[in-house]
């Protein structure tokens, strides 16, 4: 079986900071310490690509084939 983890986070706009919408990304054979310790050099990554939004809160979970949104 191979596992999965999805980082969710939530970002707001920065002008709007009311605005706010769920991204997620997700990682093939990583456990959830590995996604715990890896999440804010991601969200790092990602923030900068997307200058004017601003990240409000994350967490990691683990994907279950046939129960992720197609």
């Amino acid at each position: 079986m191979i596992d999965m983890m999805e980082l969710l986070f939530v970002v707001c706009m920065s002008t709007q900071p009311d605005h706010c919408q769920e991204r997620s990304l997700t990682f093939v054979d990583i456990t959830a310490t590995q996604c715990m310790r890896g999440a804010q050099p991601e969200l790092a990554r990602w923030i900068t690509t997307h200058p004017d939004q601003t990240i409000k809160s994350w967490r990691c979970q683990e994907v279950r084939l046939g129960e992720r949104e197609a």
